[in-house]
């Protein structure tokens, strides 16, 4: 590609896969560093700008493990040409998915480990803001989890909800899972599988949606979505040093 070559906008939208207007945002936003203009007016974009382009597309489309932060700042650092930054803040971005990504694994060896479990007995019967207490998480999260049919509550005579010792450990499982980052959907779809006595292929079940389902998040298939970020934080590395070799 001839350094002295010239796009436009278009160009750069046409070679990276989005619309124009995306392309002119980056700029303004500061994911492009400063575009020179023809006398005309027009903007000049060189081969260093489709490369920083093609960063921003690699590093920006959420959501972020961790946070977005440090992608944002990456980009934002190699525009300014700063890439010695650039690398620091991709380096914290794949710690925020490492983390992630050693907190679900923990999630599903509980979960494995609760499942080979015989079940707990019903002894000892509390209401819900004990239950609560002993699950470690809020009264609405209890609520929210009941509404979602992730566990079915039992009433005393005067209709107060009754949470029993199979019940609280089922909890405390789901709430280890979902402090991970799996959805309810994910969770829900698992623990029927555990509900019909199929308890061998749940770190499986949790991790593939439904063929059917109308609406999927990332946090549906979330092992899968935390590798993809590993394999993108790779690619970010490599478009860096593109970027940053001599005769850019």
């Amino acid at each position: 590609m001839p350094p002295t070559r010239r796009y436009s906008a278009m160009d750069l939208a046409r070679a990276t896969g989005v619309h124009r207007n995306t392309v002119l945002l980056y700029e303004q936003w500061g994911f492009l560093p400063a575009i020179p203009r023809a006398a005309n007016g027009y903007r000049q974009y060189t081969a260093s700008h489709l490369e920083q382009m093609r960063l921003a597309r690699i590093a920006l489309p959420g959501p972020y493990p961790g946070g977005g932060q440090p992608v944002q700042a990456l980009v934002k650092a190699a525009a300014r040409g700063d890439y010695a930054e650039a690398r620091r803040q991709t380096q914290r971005y794949a710690a925020n998915v490492r983390r992630e990504a050693r907190q679900a694994l923990a999630a599903l060896r509980e979960l494995e480990a609760w499942a080979r479990q015989p079940p707990a007995g019903a002894a000892g019967c509390v209401h819900r803001r004990v239950a609560a207490g002993r699950v470690g998480c809020s009264l609405d999260a209890l609520r929210t989890w009941e509404r979602n049919g992730l566990a079915r509550i039992g009433k005393d005579r005067r209709g107060y909800c009754q949470y029993d010792g199979a019940t609280i450990s089922r909890l405390k499982i789901i709430r280890a899972l979902r402090t991970a980052g799996y959805s309810i959907a994910a969770i829900l779809r698992m623990l029927g599988e555990y509900d019909t006595g199929n308890r061998q292929r749940l770190r499986s079940v949790i991790n593939t949606p439904a063929p059917d389902a109308d609406i999927l998040y990332v946090t549906d298939y979330w092992l899968t979505t935390l590798a993809e970020h590993r394999r993108r934080a790779r690619r970010i590395r490599q478009q860096l040093e593109r970027l940053a070799s001599p005769g850019r």
